[in-house]
């Protein structure tokens, strides 16, 4: 049964790249976003590869199981011509693509997916990200070791634990089979869209209910906005709703899109222009697979950088500590050079710092009782010694007590 539906295939070389490695496709029942990896030219050439031999699976399946079937079977073939194409080009060695494809058979959506593009379902307003990214960094918000929001950010996002290359002919796939319906909104994306345009952006285009081809303007728009430093390749997929059936030929967008075949672009000079230091490093790969022994040293490293990051923070932390403690005990010092005459229980006393609290503590401690009873005061000379009163020194506060024992009749 031909997929009843709305789609639309989007690629932008992105605001920092000089070339564009990803791959899309979006045909009648076969949706792919594929990201390459491999340098200038390898990029190019692995995500063309994949995309062609994938195109093949565009057409109806009588069952879920034989789609998916076809995809690992497509996918495999696809990793054996990467280490064929490597064998009569040895300068693309190292090449390697993403590859995260849907078929819709019925009510179903069959998902085949390596790598860190996505594939996520919009539907009653909620937004899930269907794929599970295979990088280093998923491994550690996994592990529970960062958080997601830290993962956005991490040094090593990048890096990728599973890929489609020239290495592997028998590559690890995640392959499922979900149920889906009228109004669900499936979006496939390289990590130039997912890695600038956050969840919830992304969940407010899709919510507009706009047309495939005017969401996907939008969330390519947020890409670009936001810096877009990868390139960015974006598959919107609409099942049944109210926006017109997709028909006519399957759109194919990045370099898989190229009219003339799969093909090596020149090498450039390997130089770098002090007026533009970033754009060599525009064009090396973003994403490579490790050995074992470098990814037990990326694990060292990232256990080493939160030692150094929980070592900051306390250090941080003693250093606020002991500064807000200098400033109180300054403020305290302070207080202590100040005196005012007030009252106890039953006569006049001369007390020494101010006449405010802090919470249960009391910024002031008698100094002096003068044995002047406050019985001997009159009313108003009592209630002004109740309230207190201000002495800019020591030997103010006694020339106070002296005025007040003389109003008291003492005589001293």
């Amino acid at each position: 049964m031909v997929f009843q539906g709305s789609s639309v295939a989007i690629s932008h070389t992105g605001k920092v790249r000089s070339n564009n490695q990803d791959s899309g496709y979006a045909g009648s029942n076969l949706f792919v976003v594929a990201d390459g990896m491999g340098g200038h030219a390898g990029g190019d050439v692995a995500s063309s590869i994949a995309v062609n031999r994938l195109r093949n699976l565009d057409e109806p399946y009588e069952s879920t199981v034989a789609a998916e079937r076809a995809l690992q079977d497509a996918i495999a073939d696809t990793a054996t011509d990467l280490i064929d194409t490597v064998h009569t080009r040895p300068e693309l060695a190292g090449m390697g693509t993403t590859v995260s494809a849907l078929i819709m058979v019925d009510e179903y959506a069959v998902i085949a997916h390596i790598g860190d593009s996505r594939i996520y379902l919009y539907r009653d307003d909620t937004l899930t990200q269907i794929t599970t990214d295979h990088t280093f960094v998923q491994k550690l918000v996994d592990s529970g070791r960062i958080t997601p929001e830290e993962a956005r950010y991490h040094p090593r996002r990048s890096v990728l634990m599973r890929v489609l290359g020239d290495m592997d002919p028998d590559p690890e796939l995640d392959t499922f089979i979900m149920p889906t319906q009228p109004g669900d909104r499936w979006l496939l994306c390289s990590d130039g869209l997912s890695g600038v345009v956050d969840d919830a952006h992304t969940r407010k285009a899709l919510a507009l209910g706009q047309a495939p081809g005017r969401t996907a303007d939008s969330l390519l728009k947020q890409a670009l906005d936001g810096g877009a430093p990868d390139n960015v390749t974006i598959v919107l997929v609409d099942v049944g709703g109210q926006h017109p059936i997709f028909s006519g030929t399957p759109t194919i967008v990045g370099s898989a899109s190229n009219p003339t075949g799969i093909e090596v672009p020149a090498a450039r000079p390997g130089r770098t222009s002090w007026l533009h230091p970033g754009r060599q490093a525009a064009n090396e790969p973003t994403h490579f697979e490790p050995a074992p022994e470098f990814l037990e040293e990326l694990i060292e490293e990232d256990k080493r950088r939160a030692r150094r990051r929980r070592i900051g923070w306390s250090v941080g932390f003693v250093l606020v500590l002991a500064l807000i403690g200098a400033a109180l005990w300054a403020g305290y010092e302070y207080t202590q050079t100040r005196y005012f005459v007030g009252a106890d229980e039953d006569s006049v006393v001369i007390y020494q710092g101010v006449q405010q609290s802090i919470g249960p503590i009391s910024l002031s401690t008698p100094y002096e009782d003068t044995e002047i009873p406050l019985a001997s005061l009159s009313d108003f000379a009592r209630a002004t010694v109740e309230q207190t009163i201000s002495a800019s020194s020591l030997s103010d506060a006694r020339r106070i007590v002296a005025s007040i024992d003389e109003l008291a009749g003492g005589g001293s």
